[in-house]
């Protein structure tokens, strides 16, 4: 991580290709997530997950590509598919795009010192 990034977290920018014909499925599976936003917010905790956004990116060849940024402490837990929507969020996931991620590299990372403070200790404990 480049040294701008607090200790104890990881900055993350990732794609992968929508699989030929999934796009309905991608759209499906974003509506849903918003559509459930209040079931994903407590798993934040135990994944320390501080930010994650979604984007999607048709490209000049007609590839539709995922991104997906994010911002986590280093020791959280990852997607839980324990939880109802989290099993939701996978499956979607596993039906609409390629497997595995192109992770871009991260060179820098800015941030107000009041939030940093509230985001390296989310990153350390989950809590605030």
């Amino acid at each position: 991580m480049p040294s701008s990034v607090p200790p104890g977290m990881r900055l993350e920018l990732s794609r992968a290709p929508i699989k030929a014909g999934q796009e309905p499925v991608f759209e499906k599976w974003m509506s849903e997530l918003n559509a459930r936003y209040d079931e994903l917010e407590p798993a934040l905790s135990d994944e320390r997950q501080l930010f994650e956004a979604t984007f999607k990116s048709t490209e000049a060849d007609g590839q539709v590509w995922i991104y997906h940024l994010s911002l986590m402490g280093s020791d959280g837990t990852g997607l839980d598919e324990q939880h109802a929507i989290a099993a939701t969020h996978a499956a979607y996931s596993r039906q609409a795009k390629e497997p595995g991620w192109e992770e871009l590299e991260p060179k820098f990372m800015l941030t107000p010192n009041h939030i940093r403070d509230t985001m390296i200790r989310w990153a350390a404990t989950g809590s605030h």
